[in-house]
């Protein structure tokens, strides 16, 4: 009696041992962080990241052998930020996103998905590089087009993406929005009038911003694209003479933000990778891969190197302009806002 006891004992432990195996290697499917096999990574992003990240996930690789003697491989997803964080809030699994701003990461965390203050995770706010809004031009600039007021004259065809899907479109209109403010000393009326006679002149409001430089590079609509710096500069490398870009007097800083997704990481036990991976962006060799792709390395010294590529002459405009995030998404882009009032009418 006492040895068939022992062996369903035995036969219990060992069952019990393998299961408690299977649930371990199935809830950690990266175990590669601590073994040096290889760790899988999804970066979801917005649109005109493309190249940036095309670039810094080869250097990310060769860090990360250096640092563990393991692999990664990074799974890229783009597309307009809005949508894309809405896509990650409702289960499209990423352990980073490095989206348009910050507003888009709060949409992720107000889902759970994100623990508070991550914003303070990383230097400047989350934000390892900046942009700004810029004019690209058909060569010559046929219009004259030099300022935003010039995008309100009749005849002139602007193309910009939505801003209920597109994170560029609007700093592109909250640019276009300190501009006014300026010109019109905070008279709100005046500055709606001013924003909505610019809207009247968009010909296609595309759900990103690398939808809207097709259609304007591609597809030769509109006479002047509100783009981000990085692309504007991306399409006159590939185009050399055909656009070129006009600073306005007025445009605003653009602070993409980055974070890494605490519920997928601690389900996917990949934190560790996913933390580095943002945090190397603030690395010299990172800094230099986003400034050879036009975008504003935060390392002041470095931005220095590059100071031939980026008018820092321009006025800029910020966000705590306007309130900060929460203040400016409710007013301008929430249902029923400022912008739906301009655009609806």
């Amino acid at each position: 009696m006492k040895n068939k006891l022992f062996g369903i004992l035995l036969s219990t432990v060992v069952t019990v041992t393998a299961l408690t195996g299977c649930a371990a290697q199935g809830s950690n499917e990266n175990v590669g962080e601590e073994n040096n096999e290889t760790v899988t990574l999804t970066n979801v992003s917005y649109d005109p990241t493309r190249e940036l990240y095309t670039a810094y996930n080869e250097l990310f690789k060769q860090h990360w052998k250096e640092k563990t003697g393991g692999n990664v491989e990074i799974t890229q997803s783009h597309g307009g930020s809005g949508k894309q964080a809405l896509e990650v809030a409702n289960g499209l699994e990423a352990d980073v996103v490095t989206l348009a701003l910050e507003y888009d990461i709060k949409a992720i965390q107000d889902a759970g998905l994100i623990e508070e203050g991550w914003i303070n995770e990383f230097d400047n706010d989350s934000s390892p590089y900046t942009s700004t809004i810029v004019f690209l031009v058909r060569k010559g600039n046929p219009k004259n087009i030099n300022d935003w007021d010039d995008l309100i004259k009749d005849g002139v065809g602007v193309i910009t993406p939505n801003p209920k899907t597109s994170g560029g479109a609007r700093w592109n209109y909250l640019a276009a929005w300190a501009y006014a403010d300026k010109q019109f000393n905070g008279d709100e009326e005046k500055i709606k009038d001013f924003v909505k006679k610019l809207y009247k002149n968009v010909l296609v409001l595309d759900s990103g911003a690398r939808g809207a430089t097709t259609t304007f590079v591609e597809n030769g609509q509109g006479d002047v694209l509100l783009a981000w710096e990085n692309e504007a500069y991306l399409s006159i490398q590939d185009h050399p003479d055909e656009y070129e870009i006009v600073s306005p007097s007025i445009s605003i800083l653009a602070q993409p933000s980055v974070a890494v997704v605490d519920e997928v990481v601690d389900s996917r036990g990949t934190r560790e990778a996913a933390t580095e991976y943002l945090q190397y962006l603030y690395s010299d060799e990172a800094q230099r891969i986003a400034a050879e792709n036009y975008y504003r390395p935060s390392n002041e010294e470095i931005l220095k190197e590059y100071e031939n590529v980026f008018d820092t002459n321009i006025d800029l405009a910020t966000i705590q302009d306007f309130g900060g995030w929460d203040e400016a998404q409710s007013k301008h882009f929430a249902d029923g806002g400022v912008f739906d009032e301009i655009y609806e009418n």
